[in-house]
């Protein structure tokens, strides 16, 4: 029996669990992970390593994943569908169990077309959904997608990720179910900015069980400016922003953009705090990570279990 990774200890005793992103960088320097892993360090239970978030070249997750292991943090090798075929994505989910990295994290990756490369090739050879899938029969059957037998199952805590604001907003319940049927066992969310919409949301998860099949980790970003909340409701596909977010952000003097955009991240975690089946929260201070332990003391969520 592979022993459990922090992140599914907490998880499975019940506690609170905090997560956050940790940014790989665009070169080869591993100083530059590591900085990012000394500000998280103690202030969260595991650390997401994004896989060329946006389709932008940067380090890899299962390198950027080994050097915060070896820092100590237990690491979330989040792995997307766009740029690896089955066999690759079977070999490296091997790879990762062999060096230790227990928490995977499937999504589909964001298209070619966002990034320093839209000239490249996507690959999709299957989806997120097949994708957790094929990591539960991996695990728990022993075998690969082709029906022969692994010598040596990996041990691993699958995820997934699921956008509660995205349209059409009846079917995203039943889309995590989904997801959670195929073998999903925690859950992240897009950023929560609408609480209201997030409430609903949840009501219609706990009105088909979810909530007590999957742990449920909820997404917050601190905001920067009104810029970045502007942006954000603009130009992120799926993303739900209020404008009583954006104007409050901007009623404020750019010298105090921070702290409110702090104070409204404080108000978010204690909101879904309260809301039935939420597990954890899921931190994306993006290229932001310096902001974290901030806001888990000021969350009241150290010290960690």
């Amino acid at each position: 029996m592979t022993p459990a990774g922090n992140l599914e200890r907490v998880l499975t005793r019940g506690h609170f669990a905090v997560t956050a992103e940790c940014g790989p960088p665009r070169g080869a320097d591993p100083d530059a992970i590591r900085r990012k892993g000394d500000l998280l360090k103690g202030h969260v239970d595991a650390a997401n390593v994004t896989d060329n978030q946006t389709a932008v070249v940067r380090m890899s997750s299962m390198a950027s994943c080994l050097i915060l292991k070896d820092m100590g943090l237990d690491p979330v090798l989040q792995m997307t569908v766009r740029d690896r075929n089955r066999i690759a994505l079977q070999s490296d989910v091997l790879g990762a169990s062999a060096l230790g990295i227990r928490n995977i994290l499937c999504l589909t990756g964001d298209h070619q077309s966002f990034g320093d490369h839209p000239g490249a090739k996507n690959v999709h050879d299957i989806d997120s959904v097949q994708l957790i899938d094929t990591l539960r029969t991996m695990r728990d059957e022993g075998k690969f997608l082709s029906g022969q037998e692994i010598k040596g199952r990996p041990g691993i805590f699958i995820g997934c990720v699921e956008n509660p604001f995205a349209d059409p907003f009846e079917i995203r319940a039943l889309r995590l179910a989904k997801k959670v049927r195929a073998g999903a066992q925690f859950v992240q969310t897009q950023c929560v900015f609408n609480i209201e919409k997030f409430t609903r949301w949840m009501e219609m998860v706990r009105d088909i069980g979810t909530h007590e099949k999957a742990y449920i980790l909820a997404g917050v970003t601190p905001m920067k400016s009104p810029g970045m909340a502007r942006y954000m409701k603009n130009s992120v596909p799926g993303m739900d922003v209020p404008d009583h977010l954006i104007e409050r952000m901007g009623s404020v003097p750019k010298e105090k953009y921070r702290d409110e955009g702090i104070a409204i991240c404080l108000e978010t975690i204690d909101a879904v705090r309260n809301i039935e089946g939420i597990a954890g929260i899921h931190i994306m201070a993006i290229e932001w990570e310096d902001i974290v332990p901030e806001i888990v003391k000021q969350a009241d969520l150290i010290p960690r279990p």
